[in-house]
């Protein structure tokens, strides 16, 4: 069954190397499947003479979004199978996720997308206000004063002291490894992570909400002042993997749980 893996090799993303990742795994998943690359404005053209499409490294959407609209509508009128499936609930759809869980009381980093709700957040002194639609810290500002913010279309969070960024990945339901950021001041300098069983409960709280039964998903979280983790992200559209820092042994196994993935995805 070949597909079609959907990649932007040239996006300069910043400290990670895009292609490097996708050029790995479609290396490894040719063992597995026929499959072709292509970049994220050639899809809708291409997609019909491949049995699925595989969304990884594609950039942010914001970059394409006309592009990117398009190919979303044209999958769901031909039917065409796309992995990640196009029902996420998480970044795939838009930051609106965060507002939603903070409402349902979930631990998140509390956020609201209006200032007139600026009362429902604890008072700091600096708060972050980030585009609703936005991806990779595009328009994110700290600000004392989020008033001005455009209700509807932006999201305000409190500005919280972490210790930490952790980073939990996932294929399907399946835990496959945590990578975590000792300093804050940088996001990808990353190092494996030994997550708790409470760690991992956290986790997959946030797996299990989404409910997509296929699919790579990244679950980016911070440790609080609390000591208690908060979701900073769902990534579900096409996370990253950072799969050269994990040992060989966890390369193998993704790669096992990926392809094992798709192949039940296009049974």
């Amino acid at each position: 069954m070949p597909l079609l893996y959907v990649t932007d090799l040239t996006y300069p993303a910043r400290g990670r190397r895009y292609c490097d990742e996708d050029i790995f795994l479609t290396g490894r998943l040719r063992g597995h499947f026929p499959l072709a690359l292509c970049h994220p404005r050639d899809a809708v053209a291409l997609m019909g003479g491949f049995d699925a499409v595989v969304v990884r490294n594609s950039g942010p959407v914001l970059h394409y979004q006309e592009a990117y609209d398009a190919f979303r509508a044209a999958a769901r009128a031909t039917g065409a199978r796309v992995y990640n499936p196009l029902t996420g609930r998480g970044d795939m759809a838009g930051k609106q996720y965060l507002t939603d869980l903070t409402a349902a009381g979930y631990p998140v980093i509390p956020t609201v997308d209006d200032p007139a709700r600026l009362h429902l957040l604890p008072e700091v002194p600096q708060y972050a206000v980030k585009p609703k639609q936005g991806a990779d810290s595009i328009g994110l500002t700290f600000t004392a004063d989020p008033s001005t913010a455009e209700p509807g279309r932006s999201l305000i969070q409190p500005r919280i002291d972490f210790a930490y960024e952790v980073s939990f990945y996932f294929v399907d339901d399946a835990f496959q490894y945590a990578l975590y950021a000792p300093d804050p001041e940088r996001r990808w300098e990353l190092e494996p992570y030994a997550p708790t069983p409470a760690d991992l409960a956290f986790a997959r709280t946030f797996v299990e909400w989404n409910t997509l039964a296929h699919g790579i998903q990244r679950v980016d979280a911070c440790r609080a002042p609390s000591g208690d983790l908060l979701l900073v992200e769902l990534e579900d559209l096409n996370p990253y993997l950072s799969l050269h820092l994990v040992p060989t042994e966890v390369q193998d196994a993704f790669v096992t749980a990926l392809a094992r993935s798709l192949d039940s995805f296009l049974s």
